[in-house]
């Protein structure tokens, strides 16, 4: 998770961090790596310049190598045309595909 994503989010989002366990996060941090990539999702036209932290967060995850990235954003990140443009990007540059899904997609309930 991105923290930096968290701060707008709504307090029962929040409130669930708190009790995910040491074991299960990983903390990374922006490196140049990722933010070459981000510009070259904004190069490409995956989104604009003024959503460069959405870039950021799709960036992070495939240079992390995460096996999902989660997200509510559905108008900069889960978004099925931004998704071809992140992965297309993706492949041009060496890295492998992203899965993009919604929380609803993940989450199975009894």
């Amino acid at each position: 998770m991105l923290l930096f994503e968290l701060e707008d989010a709504p307090e029962n989002v929040k409130s669930v961090i708190p009790s995910i366990p040491n074991e299960h996060l990983t903390y990374i941090f922006l490196d140049n790596e990722s933010n070459d990539l981000a510009r070259a999702y904004l190069a490409e036209g995956a989104v604009a310049e003024k959503s460069i932290s959405d870039a950021r967060h799709v960036a992070l995850a495939t240079v992390h190598h995460a096996d999902v990235l989660v997200s509510w954003n559905f108008k900069h990140i889960v978004n099925v045309n931004r998704i071809h443009l992140y992965n297309a990007v993706n492949l041009k540059s060496g890295y492998p595909l992203i899965e993009i899904r919604s929380p609803k997609e993940i989450i199975y309930e009894e």
